[in-house]
């Protein structure tokens, strides 16, 4: 093959490549999913600062009764936010996606939602009255295992569901009540939705009657058991989190937001393993995951996608190139807060091939190291979901419940990637110098 046709052959890749990604970012359905984490996503960080408060904090001062006094501020936290999850994110994912779908009002979609969900939910819950006891059986209460992290899936799967039968049912003309013109608008709104929402909560609480009577389960435990946990098994594996996240990177270097890959086929499961690791730390119990969206950020984006804190130190201490070192000083004060589209299109990153390998392949090392290091107990696994925005080294010692061996092992992660970046920032300055030779 000549080198005109495997230029040809490349740009037919990259262009099939962007198109595909792209259609799966606008996917409306994916779309919607990643807007309602993004918008529920100020409970997950206040239930991790609630953790922080309650784990870590308050310990360093406080002793029995008056500590045990202050973490209720922490629990009630808890119970507000990560116990909650799966109930937030269903009428959220139906205000959001009855709103994409140009649906006319899109609070009714997501009070649809919400009750779809309740109506799913087992009619009687267990409890241990007493430590050690037999579990009794008791009826006319909702848990917060099926409210929380572990309905959160269910949550997802029964808003997208409801939301779309409710919708296709108001579709349907001859379901409309007509009452006359004479009748006040919101009203007249609220009979013409009357059948569908009757029908739609209708299909869902037979379902739910046939899966108790004749499976003896319920939905919330189905999707868990069939679908979320096999799902997120596959996705969140360290081979299925690096390739997803990588692609996600790739996407950037060409001037796509990773996040229509990362934002709808990651974050959300990778966000579940979050929750549940908060959720167990904060009940004394053993963390169950490494791999979460604040250990993918916090060792992985070290100053934004792609670990570019690395390339700006690295440009000052070794470039030469005047222009460089600017654009470096503009964007290291962003950068320190892991914002970095001054360097990603200011350096540039987007479509200068040298600097696409490291961006893509820095954040894969920087995971390997810190998965290698949690995994042989060099430090604790991720408990506390830290902003985003919360600088390096910080990041690290608060996500891990203020482990300092944590904030020496990012340190480790950024020095190797200073001198992974160097070479490549080298070439690209040899490339951007013969470009502008050849131009002048």
């Amino acid at each position: 093959m000549d080198e005109s046709n495997k230029s040809s052959f490349g740009k037919r890749f990259l262009d099939k490549f962007t198109a595909v990604s792209v259609k799966i970012g606008n996917q409306v359905h994916l779309r919607s999913l990643r807007d309602a984490f993004a918008t529920t996503m100020p409970l997950f960080i206040l239930a991790g600062l609630g953790v922080l408060a309650n784990n870590v904090i308050f310990p360093l001062f406080a002793h029995g009764k008056t500590l045990a006094d202050l973490q209720v501020w922490g629990t009630n936290i808890t119970n507000g936010t990560l116990n909650i999850a799966g109930l937030a994110l269903a009428p959220v994912i139906g205000y959001i996606l009855s709103t994409n779908k140009q649906f006319k009002n899109g609070i009714l979609p997501a009070i649809i939602s919400l009750a779809s969900l309740i109506i799913m939910m087992p009619g009687s819950i267990s409890l241990n009255t007493v430590k050690d006891a037999k579990p009794v059986s008791v009826t006319g209460g909702l848990s917060f295992a099926n409210l929380g992290t572990t309905g959160m899936f269910s949550g997802i799967i029964i808003g997208l569901l409801a939301t779309e039968l409710f919708i296709w049912f108001s579709k349907m003309k001859h379901l409309k009540i007509n009452l006359g013109d004479n009748i006040p608008p919101a009203v007249s709104a609220s009979f013409n939705d009357l059948i569908p929402s009757m029908l739609t909560l209708s299909i869902f609480a037979l379902i739910a009657a046939l899966l108790s009577v004749f499976a003896h389960t319920n939905l919330i435990d189905l999707i868990t058991n069939l679908i979320q946990e096999p799902l997120r098994g596959l996705t969140t594996s360290l081979p299925g989190m690096l390739i997803i996240y990588s692609a996600g990177n790739f996407l950037f270097t060409l001037g796509i937001h990773q996040s229509v890959i990362n934002g709808t086929l990651l974050d959300p499961l990778l966000l579940i393993n979050m929750n549940k690791n908060m959720a167990a730390f904060a009940a004394h119990k053993p963390v169950p995951y490494i791999l979460t969206t604040t250990f993918r950020d916090v060792f992985g984006m070290i100053g934004g996608t792609g670990s570019t804190l690395c390339l700006l130190i690295a440009i000052f201490i070794f470039s030469k190139v005047k222009a460089n070192k600017e654009i470096a000083s503009l964007a290291l004060a962003p950068g320190i807060f892991n914002i970095n589209e001054p360097v990603i299109f200011g350096y540039p990153i987007v479509f200068n091939i040298p600097m696409m390998i490291p961006f893509v392949l820095m954040p894969v090392i920087g995971n390997l190291i810190a998965y290698f290091c949690t995994s042989i107990g060099l430090m604790n696994r991720v408990v506390v979901m830290t902003p985003w925005t919360t600088p390096p080294l910080l990041n690290a010692y608060l996500c891990t419940g203020g482990d300092w061996r944590a904030v020496l092992i990012q340190i480790l992660i950024i020095v190797i990637g200073v001198f992974f970046y160097l070479p490549f920032m080298l070439i690209s300055e040899r490339v951007m110098k013969k470009q502008a030779e050849l131009q002048s």
